[in-house]
């Protein structure tokens, strides 16, 4: 067993032990809100949005985009759960910031076979089988502008209710604060249904 597995199943034997009333949770987040965000392992979501288990539903992905799966969840959180304020929160730091989707197939190797690595970077990574080249990657220049686009995506989309709050923010991962983007917040403002 792998000290990583090993780490885990005690941190959840511990976390079992201790469960008490979490069983009477329902899926449904009880202040009716959901956060989209980046899967980076320096943000926790829960504690720089003082949410607590059954609050919000949290979604994450690669820089914390409104890709289809993620407006996805974000229409059954609102459609069948009942949220009702959304939360874009991007990050400064991002890798997905890094990176252009170009670069991000190249270093996958899905336009070459040879591998080689310069610094911290790899470049031609082998991958055995060529598949989904046409992968939307969605890297971004842009920190701010990739919230509003985000946000517009969003609140754009036929499924998604008008009366849904939409904010945007920037999560600074050298200090933890939030930063609202005004310009994604004014577009994601709840609209008469």
């Amino acid at each position: 067993m792998s000290d990583t597995l090993q780490q885990i199943l005690e941190a959840n034997r511990a976390y079992a032990e201790a469960f008490g009333d979490k069983a009477k949770l329902v899926g449904a987040p009880r202040r009716r809100m959901a956060i989209l965000t980046c899967m980076d392992a320096r943000l926790d979501p829960a504690r720089f949005s003082g949410v607590s288990e059954g609050d919000a539903h949290v979604i994450r992905n690669a820089g914390g985009r409104a890709s289809d799966d993620a407006i996805r969840s974000l229409i059954v959180s609102a459609r069948l759960m009942g949220t009702t304020d959304w939360f874009v929160i991007h990050h400064s730091g991002c890798g997905m910031q890094t990176y252009s989707d170009e670069d991000i197939r190249h270093l996958l190797g899905l336009d070459d076979d040879d591998a080689c690595h310069h610094g911290t970077k790899w470049w031609h990574v082998r991958k055995s089988a060529r598949t989904a080249a046409d992968i939307q990657w969605l890297t971004f220049k842009d920190l701010e502008r990739s919230i509003i686009e985000d946000v517009d995506r969003i609140r754009g989309h036929a499924l998604v209710p008008p009366a849904v709050a939409i904010h945007g923010f920037i999560y600074h991962t050298h200090h933890g604060a939030l930063e609202e983007v005004p310009e994604a917040s004014r577009i994601g403002a709840p609209r008469p249904g």
